[in-house]
């Protein structure tokens, strides 16, 4: 500990710099990552609109009704289904068509059972799967759930998903070659150190345990200049531009103990290769 602190008081430019090319280089990657979030949240938030909509035939009697609606409820796909009368219906469609309320009358739309499907079932097949199994009631006109909406919007998932998973390795992999070449820096700034230390017989362990140590506390600090970074970047965005999400405190906290991480492992890589080096 001594070592590795007395190493980074020798050269405080060189540590500072260190500490903010890994700073930055998270806080890139910082950026992604939060607008994958964003991306993320906004898609969940629009799959809770999926819905099945199982429309009854007229006269259907209100005990066959409340029957299939338990038996609806109790489908492990369903969060929730409720019934909907024909005057209900009639209620929701002149708010939502404001400028066909004058057109709509009573009795002109059939009751129906609106059904929220859970998280994670939400997918085509799931939802087709629901919808087949209401149509094999005989007193269910016809069911509708939104077909190619549903498949755009998880074709659009599936996308956002490989996309970000993409870029989102791109980013740490040009994070770390940088980090990894900036505490390079730090080792051949002190490579004549390391000779004379091996002159005096210390072994690689011994040479190594203070890089290693510097490497953790350069990358906990970038990691949260990144983190700080970021979070000043959402407060604008959210205020000046659109609301959006920050990190959980779990991913933020992942994301320091990330910058730790890989500062150890720039450290290890370049003073193994220095070491190795006649």
């Amino acid at each position: 500990m001594r070592e590795a602190v007395r190493g980074m008081r020798r050269a405080p430019l060189l540590s500072i710099l260190s500490v903010t090319t890994i700073a930055f280089s998270l806080f890139a990657f910082g950026l992604f990552g939060l607008v994958a979030v964003n991306i993320r949240q906004t898609l969940r938030q629009i799959e809770e609109h999926v819905e099945v909509r199982a429309f009854l035939a007229e006269g259907t009697p209100i005990e066959t009704t409340t029957t299939l609606l338990a038996d609806v409820q109790a489908y492990p796909e369903v969060s929730n289904a409720v019934f909907v009368s024909p005057k209900q219906a009639l209620e929701r469609a002149r708010r939502e068509l404001k400028e066909f309320s004058d057109v709509l009358e009573a009795d002109i739309l059939p009751a129906s059972i609106d059904i929220r499907l859970k998280e994670g079932f939400r997918g085509p097949a799931q939802v087709r799967a629901v919808a087949s199994r209401l149509s094999a009631y005989e007193f269910v006109d016809e069911v509708r759930y939104g077909e190619d909406w549903v498949e755009k919007l998880y074709r659009l998932r599936n996308i956002a998903g490989i996309a970000g998973t993409t870029l989102g390795v791109t980013f740490a992999v040009v994070a770390m070659i940088i980090i990894g070449a900036t505490i390079r820096m730090t080792v051949l700034a002190r490579a004549r150190e390391i000779e004379i230390m091996h002159l005096v017989g210390a072994t690689d362990a011994f040479i190594r345990r203070p890089f290693l140590i510097e490497g953790f506390a350069k990358g906990l600090l970038g990691g949260v200049g990144a983190l700080i970074l970021t979070y000043i970047v959402h407060v604008a965005m959210s205020r000046w531009v659109i609301g959006g999400t920050f990190f959980a405190p779990s991913l933020a906290v992942l994301g320091v103990v990330g910058g730790a991480v890989i500062g150890i492992l720039g450290s290890a890589i370049s003073v193994g290769r220095h070491l190795r080096t006649p």
